[in-house]
């Protein structure tokens, strides 16, 4: 994996808005409608050679295909595993719920993502990896055409696939877990022997405590947090620990977040997975404070970090100063080659769905690389 060198190094973390045309190829897929599979096949290809030729021309280093041929980050796996159906009911977020009008007026206005959510009804094995390597070959040929430095491609860990598609199957949840690891193992192996930096998506590691967990205590949680950990790390006991980073957030959408697990409490459990990089929110306002958490529990000297310098909830554009003052507050804590601006999340968790209007996404990706020459200006005294 790139690291920041003579500069600050920047990218974000995954998804891309995706054009009207390709969202009602991703719909129709989800909902079983007939659609035409190669001109599906090459509009996800256009668009893929399209998001990385914009990423680059906005100044971002390290690069993905923006998930264009998923209909999300965590449902995507129903059409390479076995193993589920149905449709489950959306488990709305704690904090959500304390405000109920909120709640059903984003409901109602369509500000939620409409998509299946299915369940795991029986034993969960790799079903299909040939839509892994077309994905794979539209980015490392998209990459290269651009002339980008380094790309990612993301998959979702066992931990986030349990919330989006809960078990109606195996005895306990720790079954469902490694079942899914065993599987997911696969998709793993497979992006770091393309030469292509895996990014493994987790949310559930903070998220899950005011979704699908918000019966239990912090303390029980983070136990179970551990756990998820614990499993994903065996699966990606074949892949050297500089070849992956990880993402963590409390949830992609504009909300209260009054129920957000604290930073503090996640923390030593974050800094135990594998990856050596690790993408996190700061640019939160429920989070933008908890840069002193890595300050005062100190960061180990194997981590990389890759803060989110801008957010993915609003269509504010932000000031490339304020972008350079995020990123020099975590150089600070562990200098300057261990930092890579990042963004909060993903612009488009799912397809169809995200509050950020696509050229403000471009332009928040420039403010982005715009900050990080700024602070490379003061860092290496250009």
């Amino acid at each position: 994996m790139a690291i920041s060198k003579d500069r600050i190094l920047t990218t974000h973390v995954g998804s891309l808005p995706r054009s009207a045309e390709l969202s009602a190829f991703l719909f129709a897929k989800d909902s079983g409608e007939d659609y035409d599979p190669a001109a599906f096949e090459a509009c996800v290809t256009a668009e893929v050679e399209a998001v990385v030729k914009r990423q680059v021309e906005s100044g971002i280093d390290l690069v993905s295909d923006g998930e264009m041929s998923k209909i999300s980050y965590a449902t995507y796996v129903a059409e390479r595993l076995t193993g589920f159906g149905g449709n489950a009911p959306r488990n709305v977020p704690q904090d959500l719920d304390d405000y109920p009008g909120y709640r059903d007026k984003i409901a109602s206005s369509g500000d939620t993502p409409k998509l299946k959510r299915p369940c795991c009804v029986g034993a969960v094995s790799v079903r299909d990896l040939e839509p892994l390597d077309r994905d794979l070959k539209n980015l490392t040929g998209a990459a290269k055409a651009a002339a980008a430095a380094g790309s990612f491609m993301n998959a979702a860990t066992p931990g986030v696939i349990a919330i989006f598609q809960p078990n109606q199957h195996y005895p306990d949840h720790d079954s469902y877990l490694e079942a899914l690891a065993d599987a997911m193992k696969q998709e793993y192996d497979r992006i770091y022997k393309a030469g292509v930096v895996l990014q493994l998506d987790s949310p559930d590691l903070a998220f899950g405590r005011h979704v699908i967990f918000k019966d239990l205590s912090d303390a029980e949680f983070v136990k179970r947090a551990e756990r998820q950990v614990e499993v994903l790390n065996h699966a990606l006991r074949d892949i050297p620990a500089e070849a992956m980073r990880l993402h963590i957030c409390w949830g992609n959408y504009e909300g209260p977040h009054t129920h957000d697990i604290a930073m503090e409490q996640v923390y030593d459990t974050l800094m135990k997975v594998k990856p050596q990089a690790v993408l996190f929110e700061t640019s939160n306002p429920r989070h933008a404070h908890e840069w002193r958490v890595f300050k005062e529990r100190g960061v180990p000297e194997d981590k990389v970090l890759i803060p989110g310098v801008i957010d993915s909830t609003t269509n504010f554009v932000e000031h490339p100063e304020l972008v350079a003052q995020r990123i020099l507050r975590f150089t600070d804590l562990v200098g300057r080659e261990r930092v890579i601006a990042g963004s909060d999340c993903g612009f488009s968790t799912f397809a169809g769905f995200g509050k950020i209007e696509q050229e403000i996404c471009y332009a928040k990706l420039k403010s982005l690389s715009q900050g990080a020459e700024m602070a490379s200006e003061q860092l290496w005294g250009w």
